[in-house]
């Protein structure tokens, strides 16, 4: 089965529209036929697309730490849960075991995931696409940061091309159809 692999806040922050923003992702996954690889939290928005994607008879695969597990942080009711010994091998793996990885809002943690996988699709060592679902504009500094740095010759075009920000499953779902790895950068 093809998964995306999904970032997003163990909290739920403070607006209902990042949850039910989870709740259509979490849908169109498994309308799509794609099981769900993520962090294997069950609290936040973690656990909000963990539940929708398992309700709507989906898979979920959670990768989390034996730090995080051994906190009682982890859900107990996934078609699978793997514990593995750091942050590195966790990111690792969801990318790994992943078609393309999806960013819901959430905090430093789930910026500095997304970041990584985009950042190593530039070195060549991700072939999948990396996506900002971008619910209530919450990503919308972001997007302006990445052409800032476009505009100032630190992101070529092609590449920024490469990354998606959107708040469209539709537009979501045809770039993942359609996505083409960028060329590997070269200095």
């Amino acid at each position: 089965m093809k998964k995306i692999a999904v970032y997003c806040g163990a909290s739920s922050g403070n607006k209902k529209v990042f949850e039910q923003g989870t709740i259509n992702l979490g849908h169109w996954i498994v309308q799509n036929n794609y099981g769900l690889t993520y962090g294997g939290g069950q609290h936040g928005l973690m656990g909000i697309i963990a539940n929708t994607v398992l309700k709507d008879n989906g898979y979920v695969h959670g990768i989390i730490t034996k730090t995080l597990y051994d906190r009682k942080l982890s859900h107990n009711k996934l078609s699978k849960l793997d514990i593995v010994d750091s942050m590195d091998t966790r990111k690792t793996r969801m990318l790994n075991e992943s078609i393309a990885s999806i960013a819901l809002p959430g905090g430093p943690g789930t910026l500095e995931e997304i970041s990584e996988a985009y950042s190593w699709t530039r070195i060549g060592d991700n072939n999948n696409p990396c996506i900002f679902y971008n619910v209530d504009h919450y990503y919308d500094s972001l997007e302006n940061f990445f052409d800032t740095m476009t505009d100032n010759g630190f992101l070529d075009k092609y590449a920024r091309k490469s990354l998606l920000f959107s708040d469209s499953l539709d537009e979501i779902g045809e770039f993942i159809i359609n996505y083409k790895t960028p060329a590997i950068r070269h200095f």
